[in-house]
């Protein structure tokens, strides 16, 4: 479980030699393509954290169109947190789009890891202050920015992801069709071309 020996030394500055004594508040799963973690209806249990692989949260809305909420590469938490913390059920599937590693964190995985290593309960408090003002800025970007810019942005974002999904998956976190997406990257190979 090296990334998430890595994620636990330098994301939540526990010590490496005590890493290992975390083992008893998480379990692996192996996870194949297309399985699902979490279903619409279901009350999500744990908060997902990607050894290896590649996982997707989604809504479907009322027209039957998917709106990808979060994709969740290597090194990656994913959970439906109001579902998780309050016990409700889910508008959201999380699913691997790859064949997948992964850790189930428990819900009390935190509380345990800040009971045991005191300076993790400020850091992962701050890991959640980044999450919220990730989320806003997402929100902000879907109501306010053009095709491209949402682009540019989730290229910053998950920059390794573009060759491991399908172009309608990036349409539909970007919130437009693949026809236009297909256009934001012609036009943005023009421009690129003209400057070189």
């Amino acid at each position: 479980m090296e990334n998430l020996e890595s994620y636990l030394s330098e994301i939540l500055e526990i010590p490496r030699n005590e890493v290992t004594h975390c083992s008893s508040f998480y379990e692996t799963k192996s996870v194949a393509k297309n399985e699902f973690l979490l279903k619409d209806g279901e009350v999500c249990n744990a908060t997902y954290f990607v050894e290896k692989g590649l996982l997707r949260m989604y809504s479907i809305d009322k027209n039957g169109k998917e709106h990808i909420i979060q994709f969740a590469p290597e090194k990656w938490l994913i959970s439906d947190r109001s579902s998780l913390y309050f016990n409700e059920k889910s508008n959201y599937y999380i699913e691997a789009v790859e064949e997948s590693e992964i850790l189930l964190l428990r819900n009390d995985f935190f509380k345990n890891m800040g009971l045991h290593f005191p300076k993790t309960a400020e850091k992962n408090d701050l890991l959640l202050q980044k999450h919220i003002r990730n989320l806003q800025n997402r929100v902000n970007s879907l109501l306010a920015e053009t095709a491209e810019e949402r682009y540019m942005n989730f290229i910053k974002m998950y920059p390794d992801i573009l060759l491991r999904v399908p172009q309608w998956m990036v349409a539909s976190y970007l919130g437009i069709t693949p026809e236009s997406l297909s256009r934001v990257r012609k036009e943005l190979a023009r421009k690129n071309f003209q400057t070189s």
